[in-house]
């Protein structure tokens, strides 16, 4: 039985991705769509609700597609309404709010699953598989672009915050699965030009990421590399394959319908505790 979901929001990333992945089903189906701008929601094809509770009325579960400061407030009222959340990176624009909604989360017991595109990827868990036999101590990521120069993506909180809130969480998280949880960060650099960080991981290993989205002419892909007493593994971006949000969604259905992923509001939390880290040291 798929699953109806309702989704808030009407922007770029919810036109090339949310809006056809779920219609197309097999596991979902988008039932409305709830926007700021009713005109933008409008073309998705599906109905378009004026006030957000309709949307509610409507569907088990709900999918943001807006910017964090507006998810971290709608997804404690679609909690309470006992919707299950399908939730972008990063969870909210600062920690209180990522405490908020995660406890709403928490105490409506809805079911909850982060959009960290990475980590449903086949490529990425074969990596994980492999980087698991290697005995690792440390590691490095890479996520380089010229995204805040020019396209659809280049968005109030994307030019005020930079590349740390907004690709940090797919690589501080690639970084925590292959070498352990994250218990400490040193940063340093610029917020919207480059930045570093030094992660320590619990196990002891340590790891650092370069995050940069300002960069102009083409660029390399983004990646991540782990380097154990047995070896070394690699993987970019390239080998994630075009399936991830069929297999994300595929996921989701289950947690809809059985609870407890492993991407939840709480792992969400998790990042942006890092990220809070990171972006305090970085003023």
């Amino acid at each position: 039985m798929t699953v109806s979901v309702g989704l808030v929001g009407a922007g770029p990333w919810a036109e090339m991705v949310h809006a056809p992945m779920l219609a197309a089903g097999p596991h979902t189906r988008l039932v409305g769509v709830w926007a700021r701008r009713p005109e933008a929601a409008a073309r998705f094809g599906a109905p378009v609700f004026e006030r957000i509770e309709e949307l509610f009325d409507n569907c088990e579960a709900v999918a943001f597609s807006v910017p964090p400061a507006v998810q971290a407030e709608l997804g404690v009222q679609a909690a309470k309404a006992g919707k299950a959340l399908l939730l972008e990176k990063p969870l909210a624009a600062d920690l209180d709010g990522a405490r908020r909604l995660a406890e709403a989360v928490a105490e409506a017991g809805v079911a909850s699953q982060m959009v960290l595109t990475w980590r449903y990827s086949p490529a990425t868990r074969a990596f994980l598989a492999r980087v698991s036999a290697i005995e690792p101590f440390g590691g490095r990521a890479a996520n380089i672009s010229g995204a805040m120069l020019g396209g659809a993506f280049v968005t109030p909180w994307r030019l005020e915050r930079g590349a740390v809130l907004d690709v940090g969480p797919h690589m501080i998280d690639m970084l925590d699965a292959a070498l352990g949880r994250i218990v400490g960060v040193r940063a340093h650099g610029n917020p919207l030009g480059w930045v570093g960080l030094l992660l320590e991981h619990e196990s002891g290993a340590v790891s650092e990421a370069s995050l940069c989205m300002s960069v102009p002419g083409e660029t390399p892909p983004s990646s991540v590399e782990v380097y154990g007493r047995l070896g070394r593994e690699f993987i970019d971006d390239t080998r994630l394959g075009p399936d991830v949000f069929t297999q994300m969604l595929a996921e989701f259905a289950v947690t809809v319908r059985r609870g407890g992923h492993p991407l939840d509001a709480a792992h969400g939390l998790r990042l942006q505790e890092i990220i809070s880290a990171a972006e305090e040291q970085l003023g």
